[in-house]
């Protein structure tokens, strides 16, 4: 096949899913020429899986990602079904967002949003190499021949490197949802040395909604009262669509224990290491034996449509099995499938070989986001996307990468895990893997990560000022709720809520200790007027949470301690005397870039730390 010159560019991504998207839209918007190349422009933002963004530390990562400038939040919050809160039960730290999306709004609105940028061209192509010089990217070539020159490449590629989708004795070279997969560029990734390994994810059935009895399902409406994804939006609507509970049950659990042997999860056809945290239903049925049922959620895929999500079953089970099986559930005895599930194996690599900023230590100039390093989830690909995106734009513009840190945000808490632990399974992002969750709350976002993307470039004027105005409004709030009340102004409130008369003046803050909200506060004393409700919310949990706050700053401040103690980038760690031999060959392969990264390694211990420490005041 003749070669020929596509085009001259200064970034490329490879792919259009979620990773992608974010990242040619952190490239283009802090002006980079870049160009996007995906298999299919019908695919672009496609939602393969649940049609959902957002929940548990999901939500904090969509509203990490509108912070620093991107366009996730925005678009979920234009194509909302359904929002609400999980976890409401539970501390501030642990509540999340999660959105019902109309699926094909939202790629419509993501490739409508893509297609109006500046500086960023689309083009439907299959990228079969990427061509390197001296060890530095220098372009990419297309299936049809076509050679792109650029500085920075971004591999985003999703499930579609050698993707096989399975179910039952059936098997197929495809991508999901019968989109085309991309055969030939794991060849090029292996040989400019990356390390592929093979994971799968699976899907569940989609079922019609005329034919299932809602009336005996447990109803489940969404909020209107919530706060959206974006910082600028400005609310969730009104009129939203429910969704519905139903469970498996034993009739259900003996169908799928009696075909088990044509299960290729267990009868070996499937290779590839499974989410641990998103099991299939015939995974559930074996590993918990004795639970008698399983929870089931049925989630509407869009306004114009009569598919049925069926959250919780998903399955690489045959697909006369399949009909069998989910007719054993309540409401849907008439179920009629309409697209049947199926698990999907694909390549990806090993994250231990990139950099905390995303890029490949062995070739300057790719960076890699999403499915492809071994995370699972819309989210957390998005959240890799903005931020690989952003880094090759920085190392393009000469500038330093934005290397978010544990203390920064969830995304920072997900990269480090990257690239200083690995995986051996899709990594899923959830509350208990941060430390500083109570910092890290939903909330704050913008707080903590705005004028970070403002100083890379990406967090526009207007972004700019709502931050702007939310800051002052939080620093009017903080002081009013420090302001002293006498006893007799706030007597019947404490009255009210069973406590004794006070001795001395209290303020706002210690009457939010106490349990009494900042909303029936303010009725009482006033002075909040003109304070939006989503920055009193912020004040009020600042103030609740202030001990606990406290005692986690002074635990971020030991561990800044220890990140600021760079490591030079040639030390030899196998000829330092006193480190363990797997301490030496873990730190040789990983190169961390601080004594903090290096004590998360898996296999360097304390005391390995120490000797690191001797080794550096020497």
């Amino acid at each position: 096949m003749n070669e020929y010159v596509e085009g001259n560019y200064q970034a490329v991504v490879i792919g259009a899913g979620h990773a992608g998207c974010e990242a040619a839209l952190a490239l283009a918007r802090t002006g980079i020429n870049t160009a996007m190349l995906t298999l299919n422009l019908d695919s672009i933002a496609f939602m393969a899986c649940n049609p959902s963004i957002g929940g548990t530390a999901k939500g904090q990562i969509v509203r990490e990602i509108d912070a620093l400038g991107g366009e996730m939040g925005v678009n979920a919050d234009k194509a909302l079904l359904q929002i609400r809160v999980l976890n409401r039960g539970k501390g501030a730290a642990v509540q999340s967002l999660r959105g019902q999306e109309d699926k094909n709004r939202y790629h419509a609105l993501m490739k409508q949003t893509l297609e109006n940028t500046p500086n960023l061209k689309i083009l439907q192509a299959e990228v079969t190499d990427i061509l390197t010089e001296n060890d530095k990217v220098i372009g990419v070539k297309t299936a049809f021949g076509g050679v792109i020159y650029c500085e920075a490449v971004v591999v985003a590629t999703g499930v579609y490197l050698n993707g096989s989708v399975i179910a039952g004795e059936w098997k197929r070279s495809s991508g999901p949802n019968g989109f085309q997969p991309a055969n030939e560029l794991t060849a090029s990734l292996i040989k400019l040395g990356f390390n592929v390994k093979r994971f799968k994810t699976g899907t569940p059935a989609r079922v019609s909604a005329k034919s299932i009895d809602f009336s005996v399902l447990e109803k489940q409406d969404g909020e209107t009262d919530v706060f959206p994804f974006s910082f600028l939006s400005d609310g969730v609507p009104q009129k939203q669509r429910p969704c519905y509970l139903t469970y498996t049950n034993e009739k259900t659990h003996e169908i799928i224990r009696a075909n088990l042997h044509r299960s290729p999860l267990y009868a070996g056809v499937i290779h590839g290491i499974g989410p641990r945290y998103c099991p299939s239903i015939e995974d559930k049925v074996v590993r918990f034996a004795d639970k008698e049922r399983h929870q089931l959620f049925l989630e509407p895929e869009g306004d114009n449509t009569e598919e049925i999500y069926v959250q919780g079953m998903s399955t690489s089970l045959p697909q006369d099995v399949q009909k069998q099986m989910y007719r054993t559930i309540k409401g849907l005895e008439h179920c009629e499938i309409m697209r049947y599930a199926y698990a999907i194996e694909y390549d990806c690599i090993d994250s231990l070989d990139l950099y905390p900023s995303l890029e490949f230590k062995k070739v300057s100039g790719i960076f890699t986001a999403g499915q492809i390093n071994g995370t699972s989830g819309y989210e957390e690909a998005a959240g890799q996307g903005l931020i690989a995106g952003l880094n090759a734009s920085l190392k393009i513009r000469g500038e330093e990468p934005l290397i978010l840190r544990r203390n920064d945000g969830y995304l920072g808490v997900l990269i480090d895990d990257l690239v200083t632990k690995g995986t051996n399974e899709p990594y899923r992002m959830m509350t208990s893997r941060a430390e500083y969750r109570i910092t890290l709350r939903e909330d704050n976002t913008d707080l903590r990560l705005t004028p970070l993307g403002r100083k890379a470039g990406l967090v526009s004027d207007y972004r700019y000022e709502r931050y702007l105005k939310r800051k002052a409004e939080l620093e009017k709030a903080t002081v009013l709720i420090e302001k002293l009340y006498k006893p007799k102004e706030v007597l019947s409130l404490l009255t009210e809520h069973g406590f004794d008369k006070p001795n001395a003046a209290l303020s706002a803050g210690d009457l939010i200790r106490r349990g009494i909200s900042l909303k029936e506060i303010a009725e009482k004393t006033g002075g909040f007027e003109g304070i939006s409700d989503d920055v009193l919310y912020t004040a009020e949990l600042n103030a609740k949470y202030d001990g606990y706050i406290k005692k986690e700053d002074e635990q971020i401040d030991r561990f800044k301690k220890l990140e600021d103690k760079v490591l030079p980038p040639d030390i030899d760690y196998l000829s330092i005397n006193g480190l363990r031999l797997e301490a030496r060959q873990k730190l040789d392969k990983i190169r961390p870039q601080n004594l903090g990264q290096a004590g998360r390694i898996s296999g360097v211990s304390p005391a390995d730390i120490t000797v690191l420490m001797v080794y550096l005041k020497k």
